[in-house]
């Protein structure tokens, strides 16, 4: 008698912060596809036992704020692991904004690392988004904000971005800058059928290809064209934004999420995000009520954030303006710390059990120092916005209600809305 061969899974993918990965998740729920999502790459033996009972397997991790080489380090590692399960597909999950540089989250990098780990075929690149204002058309990329479609690199938060910002709409244009390697693009144009699609892929001479995108049926054709490519050889590697997740979902019915929130009681929303929207969400939170605070490592502020939370009142901290940060060499680092440390005392103290976490960066650096060791869909509330439920060896974190959420995400009551769906 032999042992059963172990069951892989039909998708597996890296996220480059905890913010996109849950989009990902989200995008395979919405179709009934269970999935399991991990902090940080975790041993084999985790990674198989996961595929045994879920479809999609993925890792979330902090690539998007890295260097080249801390980000070859980070992500090797992960795809490797990845490659190893035997999925259809492995997906790096990127920004649906396509946040990079050549010095700072480079995707230019990931595209020869990705290679060099599943081999020498042409990587498809997504980053169109329709349901969330993404889209790509002549492989110029648009993004909404405020309820306006603008060119990426006219659009308010992305054109000023303080890390990545964007000047050219050109997505090939914008990844040749970070490699080497050609890339070129697709128009929606040549979109005559899934088929065409896959052999224009399968037969480009470049080392990336940037797909167009539009609307759901266009997601689709390009969902059935990676399946086929994927049919003939795989791991096939895609680069991509939740819009291509939900390109290889839509082949399935819709399902409705169910909302198991269980938390009560006040919310501590902890921001190191610099978008406008945000400072909008908090601005709105402070209107309702809310106690709003600059986020600071000072002992008895932190204090104070449990003391408020203990009366029965939510807090939001920003690090805009917090003069804790100023001038510091490293500010992202001490933002996380920072929000680690709030959150840790909070949670400690039982003063909460209910937290949302704003930005990509600082999502992913604090979920990992939290030591949490996975994530699982507690709730969908409205568009992408996803409330998890942690796991952790930690008594004090385990089945903590956390919206972690990049800072363009949600409307203006986010944080209104979230506190007032406890059950």
């Amino acid at each position: 008698m032999t042992d059963s061969p172990p069951v892989a899974p039909a998708v597996g993918y890296y996220g480059d912060d905890v913010t996109g990965s849950v989009d990902v998740l989200l995008q395979f729920a919405r179709h009934g596809v269970r999935g399991c999502l991990f902090i940080g790459t975790p041993s084999a033996a985790a990674l198989a036992d996961a595929a045994g009972s879920h479809e999609v397997v993925g890792i979330a991790g902090i690539a998007r704020s890295l260097s080249p080489d801390a980000l070859d380090a980070e992500v090797r590692p992960a795809l490797t692991a990845l490659r190893d399960l035997s999925p259809r597909i492995v997906q790096y999950k990127a920004c649906s904004t396509a946040d990079s540089s050549p010095t700072v989250g480079s995707l230019g990098r990931v595209i020869e690392i990705g290679r060099e780990v599943f081999g020498s075929r042409t990587v498809p690149v997504l980053f169109a988004q329709p349901d969330f204002g993404r889209y790509t058309v002549f492989g110029h990329h648009f993004a909404a904000e405020g309820g306006t479609v603008h060119r990426l690199d006219r659009q308010p938060t992305m054109s000023q971005h303080p890390s990545t910002p964007m000047d050219d709409s050109d997505l090939a244009a914008h990844l040749s800058r970070q490699t080497p390697l050609p890339v070129d693009g697709v128009p929606f144009t040549r979109y005559s059928t899934a088929t065409s699609l896959a052999a224009e892929i399968d037969g480009s001479p470049t080392a990336a290809l940037v797909l167009d995108a539009l609307d759901d049926a266009h997601l689709a054709l390009i969902g059935t064209a990676l399946e086929e490519l994927s049919a003939e050889r795989h791991p096939l590697f895609a680069i991509g934004s939740g819009g291509l997740s939900r390109a290889l979902a839509l082949g399935r019915p819709a399902s409705a999420l169910d909302d198991e929130r269980t938390a009560g009681g006040p919310v501590l929303a902890v921001s190191g995000s610099r978008s406008p929207q945000t400072r909008r969400q908090v601005a709105a939170a402070q209107a309702a009520g809310w106690a709003v605070r600059p986020l600071s490592p000072d002992a008895d502020a932190q204090a104070e954030v449990v003391a408020l939370l203990r009366a029965g009142r939510s807090v939001a901290l920003s690090s805009e303006d917090a003069p804790a940060f100023a001038g510091h060499p490293d500010v992202l680092a001490a933002i996380a710390d920072a929000a680690t440390s709030v959150i840790r005392g909070a949670l400690g103290a039982g003063a909460t059990r209910r937290l949302i976490v704003c930005g990509g960066d600082t999502s992913s650096r604090v979920v990992r120092s939290l030591g949490i060791a996975s994530l699982s869909i507690a709730a969908n509330p409205g568009a992408n916005v996803v409330v998890l439920r942690t796991r952790s060896d930690d008594a004090s974190v385990d089945g903590v209600e956390v919206l972690p959420k990049g800072g363009q995400v949600g409307d203006d009551g986010l944080f209104e809305a979230v506190r007032g769906g406890a059950r």
